[in-house]
């Protein structure tokens, strides 16, 4: 490494100012302080926080706390796709490589779309390349469907990183979630290749007979067998047993763990909460939005218990963890320190109505049964009139202490 480095460090005084590739000076440095400790220290003046920790460690964490669920979203698609041609006792390395092949693609356009985007804004603003890419080009793979094309991959990267980052003035100024603000524009532009028929199998091969696709949450949604009502777990158990010959592919456990259809990195609650012990132990996600998310969906799902009349309405409300991507998305998008709230009350309310808007959008919009993604964006612009109001009590108990 010391090699590689006393390399970069010769070739460094070409892209300093006054050197014949100043223009590229920021490209320079980002993959030199990717790889390297930057070199440069903080002023001797002055009061400083000292920490290991800075912006691209922090990003880095994210990602490797979304490691789990981007292993057993390639596993899982490798595994449906086998489970749809019959042959679901397939070998561990068959398995792994349909998903790769159908994975892998989808992770390195979304970067390269990004990161391309990234460097031209940082060449014609002429300022450093940010990190939070790292984490939101593994957050847009993982929110979508694996049959997804490429091509819309790289489309709604690109759109999500100009609207809803850079012409805001880049990482850091964002009002939306970016990879989330992706998911939304494919799913208003290309609704049937988003939100279409879910991806059973992959290639060329020919499903069982009577083999279907649809998420449980679709299910959930129109709960109907032979053309009657009926409940939720009769129409999860029903399409278990018409697909697979069992009634374990929509079991609760089984959502629990994630071999389920859906999208590459949000069938597991499992995997994110691994992932969320990660970034609630590293310090870098607020438990305290993750808690109350859960506490807001609880509470409405409880609520439909009470004066519901629908199956949808009368479901379980823990099924509303467990179903979707609720669980992907109060761990790694809900919790997005830029665009979330920022105080400590306000984090409680934020989530606590990220929970609830997401079970009442599941069970009043039966054209988009999963509701996580617009409760979080809707509540990313209330998050700072939430803030407001917060800070405004605050500072009216003060006042009023002042006047005692």
């Amino acid at each position: 490494m010391k090699f590689l480095h006393d390399i970069l460090e010769k070739q460094k005084p070409m892209f300093d100012k006054g050197g014949k590739l100043e223009r590229f000076h920021y490209l320079f440095e980002a993959g030199e302080t990717f790889a390297f400790t930057p070199a440069t220290t903080a002023p001797p003046k002055g009061a400083h926080i000292r920490d290991a920790i800075d912006l691209k460690r922090m990003m880095m964490t994210v990602v490797i706390a979304m490691v789990p669920a981007l292993l057993f979203g390639i596993w899982n698609v490798g595994y449906q796709h086998f489970l749809a041609t019959g042959n679901p006792d397939a070998a561990l390395a068959e398995i792994l490589m349909v998903g790769l092949i159908q994975v892998l693609p989808i992770v390195l356009v979304s970067y390269t779309a990004g990161g391309i985007v990234e460097v031209i804004f940082a060449v014609i603003r002429k300022h450093p390349i940010n990190e939070g890419f790292l984490v939101t080009g593994m957050l847009i793979p993982l929110t979508m469907p694996p049959d997804i094309p490429l091509w819309q991959v790289a489309l709604a990267t690109v759109f999500a990183i100009v609207i809803a980052k850079e012409a805001f003035g880049g990482t850091g100024m964002n009002i939306l979630n970016v990879a989330l603000t992706a998911r939304a524009f494919l799913y208003f532009a290309y609704p049937t290749d988003i939100s279409g028929s879910v991806w059973t199998y992959l290639g060329d091969k020919t499903p069982v007979d009577g083999y279907t696709g649809a998420t449980a949450l679709a299910l959930a949604a129109e709960p109907v067998v032979g053309g009657k009502t009926v409940s939720v777990v009769e129409a999860l158990n029903h399409a278990s047993t018409a697909w697979t010959g069992s009634d374990f592919l929509f079991s609760a456990k089984n959502m629990f763990l994630g071999a389920i259809p859906g999208s590459i990195g949000e069938t597991s609650a499992l995997m994110a909460l691994v992932g969320a012990i990660i970034l609630v132990v590293a310090g870098v996600a607020s438990w305290k939005i993750m808690a109350s998310g859960v506490l807001g969906a609880l509470a409405m799902g409880f609520i439909f218990n009470f004066a519901g009349t629908t199956p949808f309405m009368q479901m379980t409300p823990v099924y509303h963890l467990i179903m979707g991507g609720f669980a992907f998305g109060i761990v790694f998008m809900a919790t997005d320190p830029v665009s979330a709230a920022q105080t400590e009350t306000g984090k409680w309310v934020y989530g606590f109505f990220i929970g609830l808007l997401t079970v009442i959008i599941r069970v009043f919009n039966p054209a988009y049964p999963e509701g996580i993604m617009l409760a979080i964006l809707l509540m990313n612009v209330f998050a700072p009139l939430i803030d407001f109001y917060v800070i405004q009590a605050n500072k009216n108990r003060r006042l009023k202490r002042i006047h005692v």
